[in-house]
């Protein structure tokens, strides 16, 4: 009796012990939706550093157009963006999911979208795109980025309010739309870009707005932090930093310049927490 008692007893403990085990290698995860945006590259490697630098987390990160980041957070598969640029640029997808979301508010203050060229260009309207020698020049084309991005919707929608009957938008990516503006630049040459700040090409090259009197792009925007309906119980600790989560266009544009350079996005983001680390702790305070 006495030794069945005690196999029984060993073999509780080994249970328990596989149990205390199994837990201790159980690992917090959490899942980043982000567009391929270079100010959402930046920042989205940031947010994912102190996530697993300092709360200990698992991010995995997941790159979507603007329409499917909203709807990842909205139907739970992913948990966060820091990614919404309201009230303009992404009202539709607000418009659209807002009842499925929580908005913790802005991260970043006094973003702008507009029509973007090189300063030595002599235009300084949207309208000024219906002269047909400056039409020309620019090959009859605006140089987009992704489809379905909030600029794109309002460059569409800028063809047709100004009208721009001899202008096509042309769809591609962020970086291949910074890339033909970089080679335009520095051989002098007629471009227009759809265009954000922040952005490194602002720092790099000497650009401007081109003027909206209709308004059509907006004005000041702001970046927006969303996080699907739960977090707030279940990932409590991420909760508090995302909603902590702040910083400025210069911080930004740190990060973004030195990708630009060369680094790595996961290095630039890695250098840039190293480097402000009061910020940091702000940020994580009641969530370490």
């Amino acid at each position: 009796m006495k030794k069945w008692s005690l196999a029984v007893s060993m073999m509780l403990v080994i249970a328990l012990l596989a149990a205390c085990s199994s837990g201790k290698k159980e690992e917090k995860s959490i899942k980043l939706a982000y567009v391929a945006w270079d100010s959402e590259i930046a920042s989205t490697n940031v947010v994912k550093e102190v996530l697993e630098s300092r709360l200990g987390y698992a991010v995995e990160m997941m790159q979507v157009d603007a329409g499917p980041m909203w709807a990842g957070i909205a139907d739970g598969s992913a948990d966060a963006m820091v990614a919404a640029w309201l009230p303009g640029t992404h009202a539709s997808y607000w418009e659209k999911y807002q009842k499925d979301v929580v908005d913790l508010g802005t991260n970043l203050d006094g973003t702008k979208i507009g029509l973007t060229v090189p300063a030595y260009m002599d235009i300084q309207s949207i309208e000024d795109l219906n002269k047909p020698e400056v039409a020309k020049s620019i090959n009859n084309r605006i140089v987009g980025i992704e489809p379905g991005a909030g600029i794109m919707m309002a460059a569409e929608k800028a063809i047709k309010e100004y009208p721009l009957k001899d202008i096509a938008l042309l769809e591609s990516s962020s970086a291949a739309m910074a890339q033909e503006l970089q080679k335009a630049y520095d051989n002098k040459q007629p471009i227009v870009v759809t265009g954000w700040t922040p952005h490194w090409m602002f720092a790099k090259m000497d650009l401007k707005y081109l003027d909206d009197p209709k308004g059509v792009f907006g004005g000041d925007e702001q970046i927006h932090t969303i996080v699907r309906k739960g977090l707030d119980k279940d990932k409590k600790d991420a909760y508090t930093f995302l909603d902590q989560f702040e910083w400025t266009s210069d911080d930004m544009a740190n990060v973004m310049v030195e990708i630009q350079g060369g680094k790595s996005p996961e290095d630039a983001a890695k250098a840039w927490v190293e480097a402000n680390k009061d910020k940091v702790d702000a940020w994580v305070n009641g969530a370490e």
